[in-house]
């Protein structure tokens, strides 16, 4: 791949990944010779696995349906930890501990 990419498009970046994939790079050379952060770049890779998942699934889910199910779970998480928060406050009034 060329080193002076100006504009990421899908197609280069799924190419970046296919390389990454099959072990032609890692992703810390692309962060290196394309000056990304290995994160942006682990999120495509990740993006492109859950892509590829969803289309081989007998049903495969459109992608509002994706983001749908993404966000339940993300609202899920932030209720069970809001609780745990109260929970924990709740136990250091009863203990007569100040909260931090």
């Amino acid at each position: 791949m060329e080193d002076s990419i100006k504009r990421w498009t899908a197609k280069r970046k799924t190419a970046l990944v296919i390389e990454i994939i099959q072990g032609k790079t890692t992703v810390s050379e692309a962060s290196r010779s394309f000056d990304l952060s290995p994160s942006e770049i682990e999120s495509w890779v990740d993006d492109a696995k859950k892509g590829m998942e969803n289309s081989l699934r007998a049903n495969p889910l459109d992608i509002h349906a994706q983001y749908e199910k993404q966000l339940r779970e993300l609202q899920e998480a932030y209720g069970e930890a809001m609780l745990e928060l109260r929970a924990r406050k709740k136990l250091q009034a009863l203990l007569g501990q100040p909260d931090e």
